[in-house]
């Protein structure tokens, strides 16, 4: 059920370093592991593509006149992908943001692995890889991929929102062009605000390099996960918290803030267009909250483990900062949090509105 194919992006690094993970078997793991989408017959795909492609276009207007944000014409379409679609472009993505880290971990080694231990911890770890990407597959219904070192663009992952319209029991129609507001409101974010994908490109890699573990680094780290794991269950914001020093809790939040932000505003754009062009807006956003906080189970350890609960706090945290700042200062006010890195919020300022903007328009 896809619009066209995503095509593999080439190493940064011209194939020269040894395979320490193996990216391809990633994604042939991820293809064998994934989950089948929903049944449909090649008519109603083909439908379904147009039909999201259609959505796609027709969110373009109104989420352009609600933010006052602008795609440039030269911007890339959407594109409509399965699951392996998916998995492809976020192994690529992945690749690209991981080379750094890969050159610190492998620069430490007192010595290099040898070939044969290479290609059989390249092709372990891209199993992981794989098997990660393939369970985060039928949770997503659409991404801007970042795509480091390659073309961004917008992701629509068509058996997915078809999945979820049928779970929900919602309108198809209407929930294509609620989902479409959501994710185009990412791609004019990341399009109008030039500066915005290299900013969180940079700042996501730069936490990861410090972050990543040092061959003295694992035992220690073991020790705290066995110590600490059960915390993680009670928070909900994953693994990785358990291991950053209060600098890197600091970079963590700060980043954190800026995906609340993102998530939030495009709630909230999907939801202020949305009675002007889904006449079942209010039906789907109460279906679609019960469905976010509705995992039981294996699924909510998973979410719990990778950080995924924090992942929906962000849409509710982002909503309400956005809504707040939007009634003290209006709408062009804002807009200032697009100006530079600068007046991006921080982590205290996301729940703290009123801060952000006495930091960046000096008023209560």
């Amino acid at each position: 059920m896809t619009d066209t194919t995503v095509a593999p992006e080439a190493s940064p690094t011209g194939g020269r370093r040894p395979g320490y993970v193996d990216y391809e078997f990633a994604k042939r793991a991820g293809r064998t592991l994934v989950k089948a989408g929903p049944q449909v017959s090649a008519a109603e795909a083909s439908d379904i593509v147009g039909d999201l492609r259609q959505a796609a276009a027709e969110a373009v207007a109104p989420v352009a006149e609600t933010s006052d944000l602008h795609a440039p014409d030269d911007a890339p379409a959407p594109l409509v992908v399965d699951r392996p679609g998916w998995i492809s472009a976020n192994v690529d993505s992945f690749r690209a943001l991981l080379e750094p880290v890969v050159d610190k971990m492998a620069s430490t080694m007192k010595k290099a692995p040898g070939a044969a231990t290479q290609a059989i911890g390249g092709k372990v770890t891209g199993a992981e890889m794989g098997s990660l990407l393939a369970f985060l597959s039928s949770r997503v219904l659409g991404q801007y991929d970042l795509a480091p070192g390659g073309t961004p663009r917008l992701l629509l992952v068509a058996p997915n929102i078809v999945a979820t319209e049928r779970r929900l029991e919602v309108d198809p129609h209407d929930f294509r062009r609620w989902v479409a507001m959501h994710e185009e409101t990412h791609r004019v974010q990341f399009t109008a605000v030039p500066w915005l994908r290299d900013h969180l490109v940079s700042a996501s890699q730069a936490l990861a390099v410090d972050l990543a573990p040092t061959p003295d680094d694992f035992s220690k780290r073991l020790e705290s996960l066995a110590r600490n794991l059960p915390d993680v269950f009670t928070s909900g914001e994953g693994v990785a918290n358990l291991f950053a020093t209060p600098e890197q809790k600091a970079r963590i939040a700060d980043i954190t803030a800026v995906m609340s932000l993102l998530e939030g505003h495009a709630d909230v754009v999907m939801d202020d267009v949305g009675p002007r062009v889904i006449p079942t807006v209010a039906h789907i956003r109460r279906r679609f909250d019960e469905r976010r906080s509705g995992a039981v189970g294996v699924d909510k350890l998973l979410r719990r483990l990778l950080g995924l609960e924090a992942k929906m706090r962000q849409y509710r945290d982002g909503a309400g900062f956005v809504r707040a700042v939007h009634e003290q200062v209006g709408r062009d006010g804002f807009n200032a949090v697009w100006t530079s890195p600068e007046t991006l919020p921080r982590g205290a300022e996301i729940l703290d509105p009123g801060a952000w903007v006495r930091r960046v328009h000096g008023a209560a």
